[in-house]
């Protein structure tokens, strides 16, 4: 039997530096915002992330994009 593939969702995840620890060392703290289309563009997520981190107080460190499908049998 064949399965396919579906697209759920994906979550985009913001990393920010808030700063570093005792040793010296950065300290993230990750924002996610999930319920994103999984057919929504690479480019598109990416250059909304960038103008979320703007109105944020840390600075961005990465911009993460995290998908999920289900396997259905056919």
């Amino acid at each position: 039997m064949a399965v396919n593939k579906v697209p759920a969702n994906s979550v985009l995840r913001l990393q920010l530096r808030v700063g570093t620890d005792t040793d010296g060392n950065p300290v993230y703290r990750n924002r996610s915002l999930s319920g994103v289309k999984s057919a929504a563009s690479d480019q598109d997520l990416f250059d909304v992330a960038n103008a979320l981190a703007a109105l944020q107080e840390y600075p961005l460190n990465g911009i993460s994009r995290i998908d999920s499908a289900q396997l259905v049998e056919v």
